[in-house]
C-alpha cells in the first residue's frame, strides 16, 4: 500500500506513477477469496532422461512445500512428465501459475532449493531463449561462455548485482529473483548474445547502484556516468578485385546494334557483284598473310640479332689527357743527373 493509502487518503488510480518500483502491492490473504476455486487447473511440463533420478529423490519434498499451498503435485516417471493441479482448499487464484514455474525450472536442471522461492509473492522468474539469437554454431558457443565467464565470475557478478539466481543451460537461461532483478538479467543476456561484452552492463550497474546512494544525484540525468558501448567489428566480407562501376541512369533505351546489311551498305560492299566480293575478300587475306609471315620472320630473326654495346672509357686514358708535362720533364732531368753521377 502508498503512503497516501496508509494517511487514510486513498489515490486516484488513473494518475500517473513516477516510480512503479516504490509502490507496495498488498499482500493476497485467504479471507480476500474464502470461497476458494470454483474450477480445478493442472499444468504438466516434460523433463530430460537425466533429471529424472534427482527428481524422484527431491519429490517427496516439492509434495511437501506444495501441500502448504492446497495444491497437489504428480511425478510421472514412464511418460516424463510433472503435473501440478488446484484443490478445493486452494484460494490463491495464482499459486497454480507460480507452481508451473517452479516445475519448469527443476526440469530446466534448476535445484529445488532454488526453484521452491518462484512460490513467495515478491519473486518470479525468467526463462530466456536463446538459441536462435545467434546463427552459426561457433558463435553461439563463444557468447554463451563469454556470460558465464571464466571459472563462473561473470555470472556471479550479475547474480550479486542483480539479487537473481542465473542458470545457463542448452539453448536457454533460467533466472530466479526479484522482478526488477529479472528485467536487469534478460537485458544482460540479450545484449551479450548480440555481441555487447556482459562487462559494460555490469559496469553500468554498479555506478548505478553508487548513484541510488547518493540523495544529491537522484532527479539528475545519468548518463553521462554510464559507460558507453561503440561497435568497431569492420565487415569482413571480401571485396571484388575489379569493381564494376554503374552506368548513369537514363530514361531511353540504348541504340539498336547495326545489321549485317546495314554495315555492307556503309563500306559499299553491297552493291558489288560475287566476283568482286570474292576479290576484295582474296585481298584481305594475302595482306593478313603478308603481315603474318612479316611477324614471324621478326620473331626468328629475333636470336640473330646483336646486342647494343656501350662504349666503355678506360680511367687510365683519361688520367694520360691529364699529364702535367713540366712536373714529367723534372722528373726526367733529375734521373739523368743521379745516372751520371
Amino acid at each position: 500500500m502508498s503512503e497516501s493509502e496508509d494517511d487514510g487518503q486513498p489515490r486516484n488510480s488513473k494518475e500517473p506513477v513516477e516510480n512503479a518500483w516504490s509502490m507496495k502491492i498488498p499482500t493476497f490473504k485467504e479471507a480476500d477469496n474464502p470461497n476458494g476455486m470454483a474450477e480445478e487447473s493442472s499444468f504438466a511440463t516434460l523433463f530430460p532422461k537425466y533429471r529424472e533420478k534427482y527428481l524422484k529423490e527431491v519429490w517427496p519434498l516439492v509434495e511437501q512445500s506444495l501441500v502448504d499451498h492446497h495444491l497437489k503435485a504428480e511425478l510421472d516417471l514412464m511418460e516424463g512428465s510433472m503435473v501440478v493441479k488446484t484443490t478445493r482448499k486452494t484460494w490463491d487464484p495464482y499459486i497454480i501459475i507460480k507452481a508451473r514455474d517452479m516445475i519448469k525450472l527443476m526440469a530446466r536442471s534448476v535445484p529445488f532449493e532454488q526453484a521452491k522461492r518462484v512460490l513467495q509473492d515478491e519473486t518470479g522468474c525468467d526463462i530466456i531463449k536463446i538459441g536462435n539469437l545467434v546463427h552459426k554454431k561457433d558463435k553461439f558457443v563463444k557468447r554463451r561462455q563469454r556470460l558465464i565467464g571464466p571459472n563462473g565470475a561473470t555470472l556471479k557478478s550479475i547474480e550479486l548485482l542483480t539479487d537473481c539466481y542465473v542458470l545457463v543451460q542448452g539453448n536457454t537461461v533460467s533466472a530466479l529473483g526479484p522482478y526488477k532483478g529479472l528485467q536487469q538479467v534478460r537485458d544482460i543476456v540479450l545484449e551479450t548474445m548480440n555481441n555487447v561484452h556482459p562487462i559494460y552492463n555490469i559496469k553500468a550497474l554498479m555506478i548505478k547502484r553508487e548513484l541510488m546512494s547518493d540523495p544529491k544525484l537522484a532527479n539528475e540525468d545519468w548518463s553521462r556516468f554510464l559507460p558507453k558501448f561503440k561497435n568497431k567489428n569492420i565487415s569482413k566480407r571480401k571485396q571484388p578485385k575489379n569493381k564494376k562501376t554503374k552506368k548513369e541512369y537514363t530514361p531511353f533505351p540504348p541504340a539498336q546494334p547495326e545489321s549485317k546489311i546495314d554495315k555492307q551498305l556503309a563500306t559499299g560492299e553491297y552493291f558489288l557483284n560475287r566476283e568482286q566480293k570474292q576479290a576484295k575478300k582474296d585481298q584481305e587475306r594475302s595482306a593478313k598473310q603478308v603481315e603474318a609471315a612479316k611477324k614471324q620472320s621478326e620473331k626468328r630473326n629475333k636470336d640473330f640479332v646483336p646486342p647494343t654495346e656501350e662504349p666503355t672509357t678506360s680511367k687510365r686514358k683519361a688520367d694520360d689527357d691529364k699529364v702535367d708535362v713540366s712536373a714529367l720533364k723534372a722528373k726526367l732531368v733529375k734521373a739523368n743527373k743521379k745516372r751520371k753521377s
